[in-house]
């Protein structure tokens, strides 16, 4: 029994990847890295990440290693292995959820350190790890402009992994660490490029979401602290591209 099927079988679907750099170690070797960061546990995520690499491989040439970074609560169930008679292939996933938040802590950039609210707390309740990350962050911040800016993040991160209520009411005592003076720095000290860069930072991450995650848009207007008419618009642009 045969059954005719479409000949045209073309895939024209752009890729764009979250991270990607031409990498030289201190041994002299040369790859490319690809790095995914993951809000859905996607199911069919092998098959992206497979198409990723044949279109690397077959643009660059060189050894390519891929890393999903999956950053939701629950433990992932994608599948990241590919076998089949002529195919074998996986990628390595890594749950921030999963990892000692103290790994996060010892950095001594901001930035990494706000990844702690995603990973595991250790047995730790979570209003004593806050106060850490919080504590940490100050210590490697320079300026009030960019401690408000990661407290920000610290909540968005926060929503992102559905902490439990308790949780929720520690990331509202934020506020007990921001003096007043810090707050009202904040508000009279934003010029116009430090809001030009919050807007494309507001984009970026809305579109992530919406390109990544079946969340609704008032859910992302939620998360990422904007209107639904922005994450309307935004997604208003990416379905007439």
């Amino acid at each position: 029994m045969s059954e005719e099927l479409p000949d045209d079988i073309q895939h024209t679907k752009e890729r764009k990847p979250d991270v990607l750099k031409k990498i030289t170690d201190i041994q002299g070797n040369t790859f490319i890295l690809q790095i995914e960061f993951q809000v859905a546990d996607e199911p069919k995520m092998v098959y992206r990440m497979a198409e990723y690499y044949i279109m690397l491989e077959r643009k660059y040439e060189l050894p390519i290693e891929q890393f999903v970074i999956f950053l939701g609560p629950p433990k992932p169930q994608m599948p990241t292995q590919l076998a089949r008679k002529r195919l074998i292939f996986d990628f390595p996933l890594i749950s921030l959820a999963s990892l000692d938040y103290h790994i996060f802590l010892k950095s001594t950039h901001p930035e990494e350190i706000v990844l702690s609210i995603l990973a595991d707390f250790q047995g730790e309740a979570p209003d004593k790890a806050l106060q850490q990350i919080i504590h940490r962050i100050e210590e490697t911040t320079t300026g009030d402009l960019a401690l408000k800016r990661y407290f920000n993040q610290l909540r968005v991160l926060a929503q992102l992994r559905n902490l439990e209520l308790t949780f929720k009411e520690a990331m509202d005592s934020i506020e007990k660490f921001i003096s007043e003076e810090r707050d009202v720095l904040y508000l009279r000290g934003l010029d116009k490029g430090e809001e030009k860069a919050k807007k494309q930072t507001q984009t970026k991450f809305v579109t992530n979401l919406l390109l990544k995650t079946d969340f609704s848009v008032e859910r992302i207007a939620e998360i990422t602290d904007v209107s639904i008419d922005f994450v309307k618009a935004i997604q208003q642009k990416i379905g007439s591209k």
